[in-house]
């Protein structure tokens, strides 16, 4: 059975405020590179081989790839489809507890929260990239490093949920999770 894997990106300030990080070019703090580093050594002791990483340009999760990468003596490729969603107005926008504005707005699949992307692009070019890897003919492991909207989106390629389930969905930083296609 064909599979891929995808873990997020290590911590970033921004995380620990929290504030939304979308497109904002946020490079990982102190602890994110700790993560990254405790996910290289995870992947190293599971025995997983990976033929490929595939990452967002964006900085916190290159410099995860990389490390992951460098660590595991695993190639690297910058995959651009793989960049966080735009959130326009909501960049930038620190999160208070008890605040649904972001988690509603989230539901909203064809605002482009001003200037931003909509969720139905976002979904088109993840599922575009999930179908070019599923359509691979070789069993390659892939490995794809990304960020908090996009596994969001990835989940929902594999899995029916509700807007509600959609919005609440959360992969931690450097966790790792297994799809099956």
């Amino acid at each position: 059975m064909k599979h891929i894997y995808i873990a997020r990106h290590g911590l970033t300030d921004w995380n620990l405020v929290p504030k939304v990080q979308g497109i904002t070019d946020i490079p990982l703090n102190e602890g994110g590179i700790k993560q990254a580093y405790g996910l290289a050594e995870t992947i190293k002791k599971s025995g997983i081989k990976f033929d490929k990483i595939l990452y967002s340009p964006l900085k916190r999760a290159a410099e995860t790839a990389k490390i992951v990468g460098q660590v595991n003596d695993i190639s690297c490729e910058k995959e651009p489809r793989l960049l966080e969603q735009n959130f326009g107005k909501w960049e930038g926008w620190e999160c208070v507890k008890g605040d649904r504005s972001f988690h509603d707005a989230k539901q909203q699949f064809a605002d482009d929260y001003k200037n931003g992307e909509t969720m139905m692009k976002l979904a088109q070019r993840i599922y575009n990239l999930l179908d070019d890897l599923k359509a691979i003919p070789e069993d390659k492991n892939y490995l794809l490093v990304t960020h908090g909207g996009i596994a969001r989106c990835i989940h929902s390629y594999f899995f029916s949920m509700t807007n509600e389930e959609y919005s609440s969905f959360q992969l931690r930083n450097c966790e790792i999770k297994k799809y099956n296609f």
